[in-house]
């Protein structure tokens, strides 16, 4: 970023919980001139968000998309003026979005409802996957082009990522997203990053594990655990506290630096 004036800087999370995670003695080792920065692959928690803004200076520009619909909810820099930190955003100009049920009803604000496109809006281009007619076919319920992520929609239009519809908890029937607990985890200053999951437990249906990264010369510890649990049941509800906490040193991702849930669902089967 010093060596060539870099001015506005686009990356995934991971990159950015790993700045702040890092310092911010680290930055201002740097005659940076970073303008604006904007983050997707993945939600990016409100604290890196707020972090950055009060440490650097630096508003982060979260955004929401697929690789079969490109970016449908986004922050627009200049032309929004208000980022609420942990919100994607409202839909891009030219998208008709919105929320769905199981039933392919569209859902009320502060509903959660799965993330779906309007087929034939202006913005929209997807045509099909290639020779997979059963595939293509599956994504639709009526003209509704579906995602298979979760998310609620505040009156003003800003939309909130819930999760993954397969990655969603349901624990003693409450219906838990784990976003909003991996960001109350992050608030703990010796949390670098972490993942939650569902664990089956024959009692409560699923109980939530977090597997948690902790900052460089940091050791994990039952009195930790503990600090962390507190934390989210202040922060997210008595409900949502992780009952099983593993201190870890790295975490499954993709090259894009997204968290692969699913492959810690199977390392705790196996």
């Amino acid at each position: 970023m010093e060596r060539y004036g870099v001015t506005n800087f686009t990356h995934a999370p991971t990159a950015y919980r790993a700045l702040m995670a890092a310092g911010v003695e680290l930055a201002r080792k740097y005659a940076i001139k970073l303008r604006i920065a904007s983050s997707a692959g993945e939600p990016l928690n409100p604290e890196v968000i707020d972090w950055f803004q009060r440490k650097l200076g630096v508003p982060i520009y979260d955004s929401y998309g697929q690789t079969e619909l490109g970016m449908i909810v986004c922050n627009y820099g200049a032309f929004q003026h208000n980022i609420k930190p942990g919100s994607m955003g409202r839909p891009t100009p030219g998208f008709d979005v919105s929320l769905i049920d199981d039933e392919g009803n569209e859902v009320p604000a502060n509903v959660p409802g799965q993330i779906a496109a309007r087929r034939g809006s202006y913005g929209y281009w997807f045509n099909g996957y290639w020779q997979e007619p059963e595939k293509t076919a599956a994504l639709y319920t009526g003209n509704w082009h579906l995602s298979g992520d979760m998310a609620r929609r505040e009156k003003d239009g800003y939309y909130w990522f819930e999760g993954r519809s397969d990655d969603l908890i349901n624990s003693s029937g409450y219906r838990i997203g784990p976003f909003e607990i991996e960001s109350a985890l992050l608030e703990h200053p010796m949390v670098a990053e972490s993942a939650v999951i569902s664990v089956p437990d024959a009692q409560r249906g699923e109980i939530i594990k977090a597997y948690v990264i902790l900052k460089a010369g940091r050791e994990g510890s039952p009195e930790l655990a503990g600090e962390l649990q507190q934390i989210v049941r202040e922060r997210v509800g008595k409900h949502a506290f992780p009952r099983s906490i593993e201190f870890v040193t790295a975490l499954p991702k993709t090259e894009s630096g997204k968290i692969q849930r699913y492959l810690l669902r199977e390392r705790h089967r196996g």
